[in-house]
């Protein structure tokens, strides 16, 4: 039997932003069922589950109990940028490593976490360089009232104003408030070309449904003609909208379910087996997944679960994942993703309409300034 470490999987399965959550722990767990089923893994974990409900206090609570109590010395988890925040100042006190796998704003390369989930210069920037060429460059931005929303929606404006675009409205809104007809309202009045939707859980859902709704009145807001574009927006979420609401929407990603890759095909099948033929399989999904199994091989490989020897050991070496070959910026710890940008369907899916290959994360966009953006490979 291999090696078994204490880590924590600490993600909200409920609250505001469960739908992420469930997906990011259905990730995980399935990578901790095969390096338990695997009688060779030199590795395998005792999980600590947590769930804050989406309260920024208990992932606090919760992550100074595994840190402390539990003995974890690697935590996966948190989804917001709020949680984030709250929780790493305790896990440098304890020495610890936060593995975060959501997509984020950027601005961030903390030396007490590795990041693998997507920056700017590998969501929105490419999203914008494929959409304001087709689309205009008139945008209505909307975004949740906190970090995530404030920047996106600031670097979008950048973006515009750089290309001689127009913000011709802004709005934050709380997670939790479905009140969206005043802002339904404004879009219909100020017509924008297109909607950057930076809002999370019931407040994005509600915008969807009333986007729609408007739509079906005013086919000058179908989404041919004026998409809600998102760097959030995954299949996870899509059953809460409700079905085909979204369609033909656009969301920027560095997996789809729909990702034509060998590696992806065979992932496909094993998330099949353990959760049914019907399970669609998101980014967060995805990224909690190849997560966990690059903390076991790196603890694997060091013999220690010793913060500095895993990072020294994830910054030496490549992963075969899902989505492709991935390996980790010894400069800012960040993962090197694809960009694909799909089209959701009636169904529930997306159709990957653009894609760049993997791209070094730029958290603080120090390329920007010198034009290195890459290629962008148009699907249809």
């Amino acid at each position: 039997m291999g090696k078994s470490v204490t880590i924590g999987i600490l993600f909200s399965t409920s609250g505001p932003y469960a739908a992420i959550g469930r997906d990011c722990r259905d990730g995980a767990d399935l990578a901790l069922a095969e390096l338990a089923a695997d009688p060779s893994a030199p590795v395998r974990f005792d999980a600590i589950h947590a769930d804050p409900q989406g309260d920024p206090r208990r992932y606090l609570d919760e992550a100074r109990a595994m840190l402390g109590e539990a003995g974890c010395r690697q935590i996966v988890g948190t989804i917001t940028s709020i949680a984030r925040k709250e929780v790493i100042p305790l896990i440098e006190k304890h020495d610890g490593l936060l593995w975060y796998v959501c997509p984020y704003e950027g601005f961030e390369a903390n030396e007490s976490v590795i990041y693998t989930g997507a920056c700017p210069n590998q969501h929105l920037i490419p999203l914008f360089d494929y959409l304001m060429p087709r689309q205009g460059k008139r945008a209505f931005l909307i975004g949740a009232n906190y970090v995530w929303g404030w920047e996106m929606n600031r670097l979008a404006r950048d973006l515009l104003l750089e290309a001689g675009g127009e913000v011709v409205g802004e709005r934050c809104l709380p997670l939790e408030e479905t009140d969206v007809e005043r802002l339904i309202g404004e879009i219909r009045e100020r017509r924008p070309d297109f909607i950057l939707n930076n809002l999370i859980g019931p407040a994005s859902y509600a915008f969807l449904r009333a986007y729609h709704a408007l739509g079906e009145r005013d086919r000058a807001f179908h989404p041919e003609r004026r998409p809600v574009v998102s760097c959030d927006l995954t299949e996870c979420e899509l059953g809460a909208v409700g079905d085909g609401i979204a369609a033909g929407n656009l969301s920027a990603a560095s997996y789809f379910d729909t990702l034509d890759l060998r590696e992806n095909v065979a992932f496909k099948a094993r998330v099949a087996a353990a959760f049914g033929a019907g399970r669609r399989v998101s980014a967060f999904f995805e990224a909690s997944y190849t997560t966990v199994h690059m903390l076991a091989a790196a603890i694997a490989e060091t013999g220690s679960d010793d913060p500095a020897a895993v990072k020294a050991a994830v910054h030496g070496r490549g992963f075969d994942t899902p989505h492709g070959p991935l390996r980790i910026d010894p400069r800012t710890n960040h993962a090197a993703l694809p960009f694909h940008l799909g089209r959701i369907t009636a169904d529930g899916g997306f159709d990957i309409v653009a894609s760049r290959p993997a791209m070094a994360a730029d958290p603080y966009l120090t390329a920007r300034m010198k034009g290195g953006r890459g290629n962008l490979r148009v699907v249809s």
